[in-house]
Parts: structure tokens; sequence; C-alpha cells
């Protein structure tokens, strides 16, 4: 037998005994879990905000870190003993976009692995060998635990879709959330300007200690006021947005003139308006973003290596998983939260 954390029903989660997965197939992996990460669609699940029809129990997490234990007929591109990321999106491999490196915009999803059908918060599991990738010697398990849907997200918010530059102004909202604080620290590394939003003095003071340049406490001043004159009036070149309706107005009168606005979330609400004039006159770019094709996934692990590392907040063992859920669900932590297997 096996421990996993699974949910049993809406907002009810336990630590449980469980069947070992059987041999790896062909072009499986089995993986060893060393440590899986919380994000947001992790709250989502737990709520029951599943968008389509699943089964309970339901083993949790998206997003972890592993070594691969044995191996199916076929598989060459892992071996026993490599250390690996999953990719959580059980994707096609065979539609155009998965063909052209656009994992995340595959055609024909089979499901997201902790949130449609069974996570990785469990000690063996088998997984995709064509899904995994390689941890490099310079990364440990908790930071690689980071990946697969936070440090990912973010490679992918500002490189493949923001195109952000160095030397550019950049505004991040909720500087101290598990992707707001990697987007400092990638931004701060390839020497960009930085201003970010908190919530609290407590969390200003972790920001600006994390490098941020200038950090808003959003519930004393308007953020877009305060970046408007930071900049001269000019704005920000680029806006990491992914906190949703609270911000939205704010943000796109955040922006320079022919400034990118890219977002990954709706933590506040998922309605927000636009001013059609607004958006022409001023050749505002705004980019959705969703997850990050593989290729993000390897290079975020490279970028860990040579240093620009996520923020950790917190540590938690299994038995603890509804601490650390119940802190993400109410935005007390600065930077991520783990759970170690």
């Amino acid at each position: 037998m096996i421990r996993a954390l699974q949910l049993l029903a809406d907002r009810e989660v336990a630590l449980r005994q469980i069947e070992p997965p059987p041999a790896p197939g062909p072009g499986e992996a089995q993986l060893r879990i060393h440590a899986v990460g919380l994000n947001h669609i992790d709250v989502w699940g737990f709520r029951g905000m599943a968008f389509a029809k699943r089964r309970y129990p339901l083993s949790v997490a998206a997003e972890a870190a592993g070594e691969v234990v044995a191996v199916g007929a076929g598989v060459t591109s892992v071996a026993p003993g490599d250390r690996v990321v999953p990719y959580g999106a059980l994707t096609c491999g065979v539609c155009k976009p998965c063909t052209q490196g656009r994992d995340n915009l595959c055609e024909n999803v089979a499901g997201v692995r902790g949130f449609h059908i069974d996570g990785f918060a469990q000690e063996l599991t088998n997984h995709p060998a064509r899904l995994l990738v390689k941890i490099p010697d310079a990364v440990d398990w908790h930071d690689a635990a980071c990946v697969a849907v936070a440090y990912g997200t973010v490679e992918h918010m500002l490189f493949d879709n923001a195109k952000l530059e160095p030397g550019e102004w950049i505004l991040v909202h909720a500087g101290g959330s598990g992707i707001g604080s990697i987007a400092i620290r990638i931004a701060k590394s390839i020497g960009c300007t930085v201003i970010t939003t908190v919530g609290s003095e407590e969390k200003a003071a972790q920001a600006r200690a994390l490098g941020a340049d200038h950090v808003i406490n959003y519930r004393a001043e308007r953020f877009e006021g305060v970046v408007r004159k930071l900049t001269g009036k000019k704005g920000v070149d680029v806006v990491f947005e992914h906190t949703g309706a609270d911000t939205w107005n704010g943000s796109l009168l955040s922006m320079k003139r022919g400034g990118r606005l890219v977002t990954c979330g709706a933590t506040s609400g998922p309605t927000g308006g636009l001013n059609l004039m607004q958006l022409f006159q001023q050749q505002y770019r705004i980019i959705g973003s969703f997850g990050a094709p593989l290729s993000a996934l390897a290079r975020a692990l490279d970028r860990i290596a040579s240093g620009v590392r996520p923020v950790i907040d917190t540590v938690y063992g299994l038995e603890d998983f509804r601490a650390g859920l119940d802190r993400l669900e109410s935005r007390a932590v600065f930077g991520k939260l783990l759970i170690d297997l």
C-alpha cells in the first residue's frame, strides 16, 4: 500500500492508504513523488469547480517533482534514477498545437491531474514519459516542485507572450503570491524596473527584500495613480495581471501607449470592462495566457539552476495539506506552499 492525499467529496480531503499503481505500460514511467506544489487550481478543485465530471476519491495536486523508478516498453527519453517534473495536463501529443510545441493549446486534453483525474499527491504514480522534463543537478526537489504550474506559467507569460525585455518597466500584481513573487525575481534578474502591489505592510517589506523597486499597498493607495507618478505619466511597458476584476481597470490605466498586458487568472472575479476607444487609441496588446508548454518548463528549470529560484513560504507534510490549502485560500502567504512526501 502507498499513501495518497485524496479528495473524498467537495471540501473533504483525507490521507489514505491505496493500492500502488501497476507496472508502467508502454510509453509510461513510474515516478516516486518527492514534493508537490499547492496552487489556486487545487483550491478550485477542492471547492468542486472541476468543470467536468470526475470520480471520487481523487488524488490531489497538479504540480510535482519526482524520481523515475521504472519505465515501460519503448521508453528511451528517461531512465530509472532520473529526477523529473511531470507535465500535469494529459495532452494528446499528435494535434497541430502539440506538434508545434504549444502543448498548452492541445485540442484533445484527456484531463488535468489533480483536477479531473488523479493527481500527484501519492507516493507512486505512472505518467506518460513524453510529458516528463528532466531536472538539472543544481535544482533541488522543492524548487523543482514549483515549476510545472507556477514557475512555468510565469516563464510563459513573461517571455513567450509579453516578450519582456531587459530595462523595461513592469507592474506585477499580488507580489506576495506564488507566481507574483517568481515574476519579481525573474524580471529583476534581467534588469527590469519592477513595481508590485501587495495587501499589507508586512508583504511590502518582503517584496522590497525580494528586489522590487517600488511597492504599493493597494489597500492604502490607488495603484494606478502611483504607477502613473512613478513613470512620469507614461505608464509601464508590461502589466503582469492575474487577480482579475479588482485590478483590471487600474491595470489598463497603468499601461504606456503600446504596452502589453498579460493575464493568467481571475481570483477576484472573472468580469472586467474594456473601453474599446482606449484599447485602439493606446494600441494596447492584451494577451491571455494559460499554463505553459513543455519548453517553458525546461527553460524555467534552467533559470532556477542559474540562481533565479522561486520563493518558498512553507513546506508542509502530507497530513498538513488542509492547513496549507486554507492559507492559500485566505491569501495569508508570501511565495509558494509545498507538500513534502
